[in-house]
């Protein structure tokens, strides 16, 4: 999210209802990466029925509501951190060593 942007969201009385990728990752404090791969295992459910490849919105509601559950953020935290792992564990498989992953 841009910093227009958070400025932008951070005068509102009320946050939009409706979350982008961007803003729920915030949310999160993760990384908008993350986002998809949360949808993936259904910890996060976009709103409707977007294409795989279109916009996805969330709402605000049900993210709040989730994030009051502290097992629900053990799994997504945990969820983040298989995905790492496996991004990492790709990348050192891949023939890349370990000085170019760092400069990454």
């Amino acid at each position: 999210m841009s910093d227009d942007q958070y400025r932008f969201l951070s005068l509102l009385k009320q946050p939009p209802v409706r979350l982008t990728v961007e803003q729920v990752a915030c949310l999160l404090n993760c990384h908008p990466s993350n986002i998809p791969y949360l949808v993936a295992k259904g910890h996060l459910h976009p709103l409707g029925s977007p294409p795989e490849n279109g916009v996805k919105f969330f709402a605000l509601a049900e993210v709040i509501e989730c994030t009051r559950s502290p097992n629900w953020l053990a799994k997504i935290t945990n969820a983040v951190h298989k995905q790492w792992e496996g991004k990492n564990r790709d990348r050192r498989q891949g023939g890349s060593d370990d000085s170019e992953a760092m400069a990454s």
